[in-house]
C-alpha cells in the first residue's frame, strides 16, 4: 500500500542521514525531532516535540540543535539529494527568496529591526534566504543562508556570543543566493531556469554571474530599471513597455493557484545582451487582466530560441517557493524554533526542510504509485540528455 511505502520512505530517509551522526543518541532523538515537526501539534518547539517524544523535558531537543555531534551541512545535502531522487526533473526551476522569523530580544544572530516579507513591514526579526526546487512532481526546500546584517559582522563579540564563526563575513542576500547556486551547480542538480523576485534581479552581479555560468534566469526587476535596446536605446523599463502594441500582449495562463488559473498578459522585446552562443536576452512584462494599469517587470535569459511561454511560466514558476514557505511553517514547524545561536537555527531550518522533503515525497510517491524511484548514480548512464537539458552533471567550480 501507499501508506506502507510512505512509512517506510521516512524510515529509510532517517536512516539515509544516519552516518552524520557520530553517537547513536542524537541519531534517534534526530527522528523523534523530525516525526514531532510533522505531527499535529499547535507548537512545534523544544518543549511540545520533547513532550511528543515523550521526555520528561526539552533539554535533549535542545542539546541536538545547539551542541550534538553531527554534521548539519551534510544532512543539508542529503536533503537536497533526496529532493532530486523524488522532485527531479532536468526542466525544473530553482527560485531564491528570503523568509523572516519574528524574535523579541536582540540575541538571537542575526536579529534586529528589518523588513519582514512575511510581516509585511519592519519588525524585530531574523532573516533567511533560501532556495526551492520545483518541478512537475513537486517543490520543496534545499538550501538556507541565515543573513547577517552589518550591525552583527560589525561586532565579534556579538558574533561570538552567538556562537558565530569568525570567518562569517557580511554577505549580501544575492550574494547568499550566489553561494547556495555554487552548491547547486557542484551537486549537478537537474534544472533548466532560475527566477527570483527584484531584490534579486536588481543585482548587476548576480545577473552577471549566472550568464557567466551559462544559468538561464527570469528574475524580477523594477519599473524604473534603465534598459538598452538592441537599437543602443537607453530607457526606462515601463517606457518600453509602454511602446508595446496591443498585438503584443498574449493571455497565459502560469499554472493553477489557490483560486484557478494564474492568468496574466504577458508580453516581451529584445534587449541588449550577449546574443552570440545562441543565448538571448528580453523584457519581459506581465499585466493584470482586471487592472490592465498593474504591471510586472522581468530581465531574462536564456536560449535563443526561448518561447514567450517559457519565460512567462518561468516567472510565474516563483510562487512555488512562497508555497514552500507556507507549507514549511504550517506543517514542518519552520518558524516554531526557539533557539538563539547560529548552529541551532541552522540545524532546526535544516530537519525542518528534511520534514517538508519526506512530505514533498510522500506525494510525488502517493501520485506515483508504490514504485521506488532509483537513485540519481543509479540512472546516471541510462540515456543520454534529451535535446533541451542542462547541467545534468557537475558544472566545473568558477
Amino acid at each position: 500500500m501507499v501508506l506502507d511505502r510512505v512509512v517506510a520512505e521516512f524510515d529509510s530517509l532517517m536512516s539515509r542521514i544516519g552516518a552524520r551522526f557520530t553517537r547513536s543518541e542524537p541519531r534517534a532523538r534526530a527522528g523523534e525531532y523530525v516525526s514531532g515537526l510533522v505531527a499535529g501539534l499547535e507548537r512545534k518547539n523544544g518543549w511540545t516535540v520533547a513532550e511528543h517524544a515523550g521526555e520528561a523535558g526539552p533539554q535533549g531537543m535542545q542539546r541536538l540543535l545547539r551542541k550534538a555531534d553531527w554534521d548539519v551541512e551534510g544532512v543539508r545535502d542529503d536533503v537536497r539529494d533526496y529532493v532530486i531522487e523524488h522532485l527531479g526533473d532536468p526542466e525544473a526551476v530553482l527560485a531564491a527568496d528570503e523568509t523572516g522569523f519574528l524574535k523579541k530580544g536582540v540575541k538571537s544572530a542575526g536579529v534586529q529591526r528589518q523588513y519582514s516579507g512575511t510581516a509585511g513591514r519592519t519588525e524585530n526579526c531574523q532573516i533567511g534566504v533560501f532556495l526551492a526546487y520545483a518541478s512537475t512532481h513537486g517543490h520543496a526546500l534545499i538550501d538556507r543562508e541565515l543573513y547577517l546584517p552589518q550591525s552583527w559582522t560589525g561586532d565579534r563579540d556579538r558574533c561570538r556570543g552567538a556562537g558565530i564563526p569568525d570567518e562569517v563575513e557580511f554577505a549580501t542576500k544575492p550574494r547568499q543566493v550566489i553561494a547556495m547556486l555554487e552548491r547547486i551547480l557542484a551537486a549537478g542538480v537537474p534544472f533548466r531556469w532560475f527566477t527570483a523576485d527584484e531584490a534579486y534581479g536588481q543585482a548587476g552581479y548576480l545577473r552577471d554571474w549566472l550568464e557567466e555560468r551559462d544559468v538561464f534566469y527570469v528574475m524580477a526587476t523594477r519599473c524604473d530599471q534603465q534598459i538598452t535596446t538592441r537599437a543602443d536605446r537607453s530607457a526606462r523599463a515601463d517606457a518600453l513597455v509602454a511602446e508595446f502594441k496591443a498585438s503584443t500582449w498574449q493571455r497565459l495562463s502560469v499554472g493553477a493557484g489557490a483560486h484557478g488559473p494564474r492568468e496574466f498578459d504577458w508580453a516581451r522585446r529584445q534587449i541588449e545582451g550577449t546574443w552570440a552562443g545562441g543565448r538571448g536576452h528580453w523584457l519581459l512584462a506581465r499585466r493584470s487582466i482586471s487592472n490592465p494599469t498593474e504591471i510586472a517587470y522581468y530581465l531574462c535569459y536564456g536560449p535563443a530560441s526561448a518561447r514567450l511561454v517559457d519565460l512567462a511560466f518561468t516567472a510565474g514558476s516563483r510562487w512555488h517557493i512562497e508555497e514552500a514557505f507556507q507549507q514549511a511553517k504550517g506543517e514542518a514547524g519552520l518558524d516554531h524554533y526557539q533557539v538563539r545561536s547560529w548552529r541551532a537555527w541552522y540545524a532546526h531550518i535544516t530537519l525542518s526542510m528534511l520534514a517538508l522533503a519526506w512530505l514533498a515525497a510522500s506525494k510525488a510517491i502517493a501520485a506515483k504509485g508504490t514504485r521506488r524511484p532509483r537513485r540519481r548514480h543509479d540512472r546516471a548512464d541510462t540515456t543520454g540528455d534529451p535535446p533541451t537539458t542542462r547541467r545534468t552533471r557537475p558544472h566545473p567550480p568558477p
